[in-house]
């Protein structure tokens, strides 16, 4: 996993009021359904710990899931979905660096989408994963 966010086609920066304010980027440009939130590590992230917050992995996968659920309806992610229900577990904690959510559908219809997520560091190492359940919105 690169230590830089990425830039370039598909790469979504501060399309809403929480990606601005929290500084994460939406990455569609892998095409193959997947979605990623990147997220470079800041202090204002943290938790009374000095770890990121969990609140931040859980929005990132979110709207990691939420995307990749978008994506079912159209390539460039525009089909709108809302979040029925999610689940997180929390695996591990970290303190710096850049961290990755990536969401995928893993099944469901026409309007509702069942998916998948998980939150990594720069090595790898799984630290939250999480389910969730979307239903497309009409326009």
């Amino acid at each position: 996993m690169p230590s830089v966010l990425p830039e370039g086609p598909g790469i979504i920066r501060d399309e809403t009021g929480a990606q601005t304010l929290l500084g994460y980027v939406v990455d569609i440009s892998a095409q193959d359904g997947t979605a990623r939130c990147w997220l470079e590590i800041g202090p204002q992230h943290g938790n009374r710990h000095g770890g990121l917050h969990g609140g931040v992995i859980s929005c990132m996968l979110d709207n990691a899931m939420g995307f990749a659920a978008s994506l079912t309806g159209d390539e460039a992610g525009n089909t709108k979905v809302m979040t029925l229900s999610m689940t997180t577990q929390y695996m591990a904690p970290i303190r710096e660096g850049v961290v990755v959510a990536t969401g995928e559908v893993s099944g469901g219809g026409r309007n509702t989408m069942f998916t998948e997520g998980r939150v990594e560091d720069e090595t790898g190492r799984v630290l939250a994963s999480a389910t969730g359940v979307y239903k497309r919105v009409r326009q």
